[in-house]
Parts: structure tokens; C-alpha cells; sequence
């Protein structure tokens, strides 16, 4: 008698698999004749890469597009970047990432970057966006050659204030290990769960703020810091620079996602980090 139940349980499990959003992209770029170029391109799933100035001399501007509008329970992306020795590569997302509320599984996001001797990378997405009751765990894995240049900025968004939003609760686990020749230079995890909306209300966390961002800068220096710090009086919400063993770290936070946008372009754009053309529009 229950052999029905059991099978109306298993084919909604069937269902629920067979509609999560699964992407990948795995991109290699290489240096030639002073010109990068993708090398090697894979694409599966709701994920693609389009590179709108193939033709320019030196850097590669790459951009990651998400064909199913968004995140949510079950869905899992994997990112994968390659820059060879004497390669510049620019990556930033079409669009900001929205990660929606799930009622049971998480979603995933799996970022690995290896960058090589003389090589450039800046890892620029756009803001991702989360709603109230997310589940989102998230990953990113960095392996530096010696004399590899790394540029890292990821922007979060606990709810579109405009549109009177706010988590109020729910599940963020952000975790970021950067390794040079081999070697741990960087770890970090951030981890929100529970009753986030209060947690980020504390002075010790966010003030309040509904927006925050990191930023590390590898090689890193005191100069600038220097001109981060020189442009303080302009920010929107509030933002810390440090420097230390060759690399640099900038925290922000602020009230929105405006306020955010605004002070991380200007951060960025301090640092000497020439910004992708989606960013300015």
C-alpha cells in the first residue's frame, strides 16, 4: 500500500533533479605575438563565455553569461580559467548574479583560476544578489605562478533595498584560498547563516549595511594603498585597505547596492585596475 507513496516521492525527487540549472565553462587563454587568445573553450549547461574584443593587442576581455536567469536549491556552476605565461585576461558576468530563496538543497558555485608567470587576471563578475531564505555555498580556488598579477573583486547584495527587500534569514558560505607557487598567501571564509538581517545589523559586522565587497591585489603595495586611502572622502559607505607579504586587501560596505557599485568602481579604478565596459553602463 505504500509502494504508490514511494513512487510519487521518488519521481518528484526525478523532477526536481531534472530541472536544476547545471553550468560550466572552462576557459584557457594563451599569449602570442603580444596578443592573448582563447585557447581552449568549453561551454555545458545554462553557462557560456563571449569575448567581445578578440581583436585588441594585449588584454582579453572575456564575459561569463548565465542563460537561466539566476540561481536557486540544487542549481551548481563551475568555473574554470586558465592564464598562461604572458597572458591578460579580463572576466566579468553579463549581468548581477540573483540567487533566490530554497526551501531544502543549496546552490553552488565552484571557481578555480590559475594564472601563470607574467600573466594577468582580473576576476571582475557583477554583484550577486541574494533573496531572503538563500542557500549558497561558494568556492574559490587560486593558484599562483611566481610573477603571476591577480586581481580578485566579489560584490554581495543581501536583498534589493529599492524594491523593499531583505534577508532576513538564510545560508551564505564564501570561501576564498589563494596559493602561490604551491603555497597558502590567502584564506579566508565567510559564513552567514540564521537570522543574517541581525548579524549584519551589529556594529562589528555591517552596521546595518545591506551591501559588502572584497577586493585582493596580488602583487600588492603601500603606494597603493596610499591612493585608496587618498579617496576616502568620496565613498559612499565605508572601505579598508591594507597591504601586507606582497599583497593587498580592500574591504567595503555600504547601505545598497548603489552605494557599492559606486565605491568598488572608484577603489578599483584607484588601484590602477581598468574597468570592463559592462561595468560602465
Amino acid at each position: 500500500m505504500f509502494r504508490p507513496m514511494a513512487l510519487a516521492a521518488c519521481s518528484r525527487n526525478e523532477i526536481f533533479a531534472a530541472n536544476r540549472a547545471l553550468g560550466r565553462v572552462a576557459l584557457e587563454v594563451t599569449a602570442a605575438r603580444g596578443k592573448s587568445r582563447p585557447a581552449r573553450v568549453h561551454e555545458a549547461g545554462s553557462l557560456r563565455v563571449r569575448f567581445p574584443n578578440t581583436a585588441s593587442a594585449a588584454t582579453l576581455d572575456a564575459v561569463i553569461v548565465n542563460t537561466a536567469g539566476g540561481m536557486t536549491g540544487g542549481d551548481r556552476f563551475d568555473i574554470d580559467l586558465a592564464v598562461g605565461a604572458g597572458a591578460h585576461l579580463t572576466i566579468t558576468t553579463a549581468a548581477a548574479e540573483k540567487v533566490y530563496r530554497s526551501l531544502g538543497p543549496q546552490a553552488t558555485i565552484g571557481v578555480k583560476l590559475t594564472v601563470g608567470a607574467g600573466g594577468t587576471l582580473a576576476w571582475l563578475p557583477r554583484e550577486t544578489i541574494l533573496f531572503d531564505r538563500v542557500r549558497l555555498h561558494r568556492t574559490v580556488d587560486v593558484d599562483l605562478i611566481p610573477g603571476a598579477n591577480l586581481v580578485l573583486a566579489e560584490a554581495v547584495i543581501f536583498g534589493r533595498s529599492a524594491m523593499g527587500e531583505t534577508v532576513v534569514s538564510g545560508d551564505f558560505f564564501d570561501q576564498w584560498r589563494v596559493r602561490m607557487d604551491g603555497k597558502l598567501a590567502f584564506a579566508e571564509t565567510l559564513h552567514l547563516d540564521g537570522p543574517i538581517a541581525q548579524r549584519l545589523s551589529e556594529t562589528a559586522a555591517a552596521r546595518a549595511g545591506h551591501a559588502i565587497a572584497s577586493v585582493l591585489k596580488i602583487p600588492g603595495e603601500e603606494a597603493t594603498v596610499a591612493a585608496v586611502r587618498a579617496i576616502e572622502q568620496n565613498f559612499a559607505g565605508e572601505v579598508g585597505v591594507s597591504a601586507w607579504n606582497g599583497l593587498m586587501a580592500a574591504r567595503l560596505v555600504a547601505p545598497d547596492g548603489a552605494a557599492l557599485r559606486h565605491d568598488l568602481a572608484s577603489a578599483l579604478t584607484a588601484m590602477g585596475v581598468t574597468m570592463p565596459r559592462l561595468w560602465l553602463n
